[in-house]
This record gives structure tokens, C-alpha cells and sequence, in this order.
């Protein structure tokens, strides 16, 4: 499967939300780099048991809907004569 490149605006924005947990949550300044490449490590390490995580939810609700979906259409059935 190919894996999907972040556009540099949507990196940008993660970077400067990690700058800013740094700042905030641990009093430490870090740069653009350090920020970037901690993403980088989180999606490679951490990202997958997100993704997975996203496609069951996914999964969830399809069945989910699959099961409305087929009692509809049981209530559409006419009785034979």
C-alpha cells in the first residue's frame, strides 16, 4: 500500500502544534526540525495502530449500517398469496 505524503501546509501545521505542545505542556523551545521529525517517527512507529484503529471504527459502522440497511429492505418484502 502506498503511503500517503502529508502536503508541506499540513506539515507545517503539525510542526507548529508540536512546537507549541512543547512550549506549553514541557517548557521546552524546539525548532521546526525537531518537530518535523518527531512527526515523522510517530507516523512511522505510532501512526499504523491509528490507522487500523480508523479502519475498524470504519468497519463498525458499515456492518452497522449493512444491518439497517437489510431490515428496510426485509420491510419492502410483499407477502406471497
Amino acid at each position: 500500500m502506498k503511503v500517503q505524503e502529508f502536503s508541506k501546509e499540513q506539515k507545517d501545521r503539525m510542526a507548529s502544534k508540536v512546537k507549541q505542545y512543547f512550549s506549553e505542556e514541557l517548557q521546552q523551545d524546539i525548532g521546526s526540525f525537531e518537530a518535523e521529525f518527531l512527526i515523522d517517527f510517530l507516523a512511522d512507529e505510532i501512526g499504523p495502530y491509528f490507522y487500523n484503529r480508523g479502519l475498524a471504527d470504519a468497519m463498525s459502522l458499515f456492518t452497522e449500517k449493512m444491518g439497517e440497511l437489510d431490515y428496510q429492505v426485509q420491510e419492502l418484502e410483499q407477502e406471497a398469496s
